[in-house]
């Protein structure tokens, strides 16, 4: 399990500074509680789902209670919910308390900070989204984020989108290697009178995130609103386009949002991101996610960094020790591979 490093909780009031309000150890139990599924957040207010108890569920906004303090609240929790719960139009509900998370997905804003951000939690699967060109992809970011998700233990998917436009067999040979699922979307004219686009296949992409919580991460202009308007008709994300000039898109989701798919499972679209700080990401912790590498590199010197001028690693070794050509390929494409991830946390060139 990853070290536990600060987050917005861990902040205080200043000390010395006393409330108005007498303090208590005592909490309300909130016994008559109930539970909702955070499907969207938006300047304070909190979009539930909340199962009435009679198979039928209802649309809740809530707010968060005081005692949570800075704890935040995001898509994919799991909250306990007090006073109008009814859903009904000008009610609003309390958050008291968030239920124990499965998973979650963090980053920070760049490898030196030293404070979290939650971006989605309880998710099990982790879809990369890259533009095979408008923009080009970076795999430095793809790398950070398949190191993100292996912390959190969650699988990951790649979408490379826009396949009209460039080949994908460079990006999938890089990536499948590490156990990365990769799917491929193309752009096909939607013959509107605007000359807009339709995704192909989208059935391969809903019949990779099915019965799942999938949670889509990609830089603006990579065409994830898009691919989400694809795999749920009645989503209505805005979509943007790429500016000729700089090659980058502009951010047109500005808060995450978590949309039931059709036949089941759930994705939840962020906002674009320029960046992926992995402070929080324990290095030991990596290579974990590789058991096979994991074996081999308990015959490690102590304090190996198993990066490529690391002397006497067993990773080499075992490179080395192959029987055959084949046999020798995979495993150095499988070290490479490794390490490339290894090097997006520890800053290595």
């Amino acid at each position: 399990m990853a070290r536990r490093v600060p987050d917005e909780s861990d902040f205080r009031t200043r000390p010395g500074k006393r409330g108005s309000r007498p303090r208590t150890k005592q909490r309300p139990e909130h016994a008559d509680a109930v539970t909702g599924f955070v499907t969207g957040v938006d300047r304070g207010r909190y979009t539930l789902l909340v199962d009435g108890g009679t198979g039928d569920e209802r649309t809740v906004v809530a707010m968060k209670a005081r005692e949570l303090g800075r704890t935040r609240v995001v898509c994919g929790d799991r909250v306990d919910v007090v006073g109008d719960a009814t859903g009904d139009a000008g009610t609003l509900g309390r958050i008291v308390r968030i239920q124990e998370r499965s998973s979650v997905l963090r980053r920070t804003a760049d490898d030196t900070d030293p404070y979290e951000r939650v971006i989605v939690a309880n998710a099990d699967q982790l879809v990369v989204v890259t533009a095979l060109a408008e923009p080009e992809p970076r795999t430095r970011m793809i790398d950070r984020c398949v190191v993100a998700a292996y912390d959190a233990g969650m699988d990951v998917l790649l979408c490379l989108t826009k396949a009209d436009l460039a080949d994908p067999a460079p990006l999938r040979a890089l990536y499948e290697p590490l156990g990365v699922s990769v799917v491929v979307t193309r752009r096909v004219p939607d013959g509107s009178a605007a000359g807009g686009f339709a995704i192909e296949p989208v059935d391969a992409v809903r019949d990779a995130l099915a019965d799942r919580t999938s949670v889509l991460v990609g830089h603006s202009g990579v065409g994830k609103s898009t691919l989400v308007n694809a795999l749920v008709p009645d989503a209505g994300r805005a979509t943007g386009v790429v500016n000729d000039v700089t090659g980058r898109g502009r951010h047109t989701s500005t808060s995450a949002v978590a949309l039931r798919l059709p036949g089941g499972g759930w994705v939840i679209d962020t906002p674009g991101v320029r960046s992926f700080g992995l402070a929080h990401v324990e290095v030991g912790h990596l290579l974990h996610a590789f058991e096979d590498l994991d074996a081999v590199a308990a015959d490690c010197p102590r304090g190996c960094t198993h990066l490529d001028d690391a002397p006497d690693c067993a990773l080499d070794d075992w490179v080395a020790a192959s029987s055959d050509e084949t046999e020798h390929a995979a495993r150095a494409a499988r070290v490479e591979s490794f390490r490339r991830v290894l090097s997006s946390r520890t800053g290595a060139a």
